[in-house]
């Protein structure tokens, strides 16, 4: 047997390799995660028979993650809907950290007497917009210093393209788009498999690129579920391709529906 086996009426496990049953069982196989065996010599023995299904097993679960409808986890913190996937549909604020979805931002604003006031404060925490570039460069800094990831991905992004104050340097953009991805903002993920996609900043790879639009769609990012498909679709692999441009379509509608119910 080379799956787990739990009896009905305990906690007991088999091994796959001498069939010796107990509760102690738990030297696991790292690349699928499905087949316990007693120690590591028990999984040493039994390698060359699990080699074939153990790749099996091990892409299945990783299409089965990949190819889930991962929608993005943000919302307008004024109106509570899912914010847009295109960037001119939403925009970040430096000053509170809060990502503002762009109907909220262009509302008009009126005092407790019902009189139009200035709306070119944030439209969360009303602090008046950076004067200067510096200024602008220094509300990024402490956003950063706190461990906001899309701070970082900001500035990773200006680094890259030598914007806002910022001296183009690719190697401080991928540092920066790295801490970001791993804090948990998938867009920076898709940027650093763009880079590697073609060249920037770094020796192309298309096996990189691929794995970090994986890890970017995964994340509920469109615009790297949109290079998959892509990808998918040159290598002649039109099934899968359909099934990427599916999810990203369907992330799209989600966002679509959310902005009709909130202008009707």
């Amino acid at each position: 047997m080379l799956q787990n086996m739990n009896t009905n009426d305990t906690d007991m496990v088999v091994c796959a390799n001498c069939g010796r049953k107990g509760r102690d069982i738990n030297n696991t196989c790292n690349k699928c995660n499905q087949v316990k065996y007693c120690n590591a010599a028990c999984k040493k023995k039994h390698r060359h028979k699990h080699k074939k299904e153990c790749e099996r097993l091990a892409v299945d679960l990783h299409d089965e993650k990949l190819f889930k409808q991962h929608l993005p986890k943000e919302d307008c913190p004024i109106c509570f809907l899912l914010l847009p996937t295109l960037p001119t549909g939403r925009t970040y604020y430096s000053c509170c950290g809060k990502v503002i979805c762009s109907g909220c931002i262009h509302a008009p604003l009126y005092d407790d007497l019902g009189n139009k006031v200035d709306n070119t404060k944030c439209p969360f925490c009303r602090t008046p917009q950076h004067k200067s570039v510096e200024e602008g460069k220094e509300r990024r800094g402490k956003r950063v210093e706190v461990n906001d990831p899309i701070a970082m991905f900001n500035i990773g992004s200006y680094y890259a393209r030598g914007l806002h104050g910022y001296t183009q340097d690719y190697t401080k953009a991928l540092e920066l788009f790295h801490r970001a991805g791993e804090l948990g903002y998938a867009e920076a993920y898709t940027n650093i498999g763009y880079a590697y996609d073609n060249g920037n900043g770094v020796e192309v790879d298309k096996k990189k690129a691929y794995h970090y639009y994986e890890l970017a769609a995964m994340g509920g990012c469109v615009a790297a579920r949109h290079n998959l498909g892509s990808m998918a679709k040159n290598a002649g692999n039109m099934n899968r391709a359909l099934k990427h441009y599916m999810i990203a379509l369907g992330v799209d509608r989600m966002n679509l529906w959310a902005q009709f119910k909130k202008c009707t």
